[in-house]
């Protein structure tokens, strides 16, 4: 079975994750919760709202995924306008 380049970003990607999930509990000695992928609980809906608005690219300079691509795609989202409808239509007013 051949492997996509997106196969091997999405492993670096939570590779990248995991280390500083790693490096947040041994400064804080917290853990950091799981991933709110679908729903409309109040931490996916910040996320939405603090990714919706951030600059940058969809695509890196290879023309492959951004990180901030990836983190929306991770969290549910398909694009930051997704994301930016999802935060409006959820967040508390």
């Amino acid at each position: 079975m051949k492997r996509s380049p997106l196969d091997i970003t999405n492993k670096a990607y939570e590779k990248q994750n995991r280390k500083m999930r790693s490096d947040h509990k041994s400064e804080t000695g917290k853990t950091l919760n799981t991933r709110a992928t679908s729903g409309t609980s109040p931490k996916r809906v910040a996320f939405a709202c603090r990714f919706a608005g951030m600059a940058g690219s969809m695509k890196d300079a290879s023309g492959g995924p951004s990180k901030l691509n990836m983190a929306l795609k991770k969290w549910g989202f398909e694009s930051q306008s997704s994301a930016k409808s999802f935060c409006n239509k959820n967040k508390k007013k």
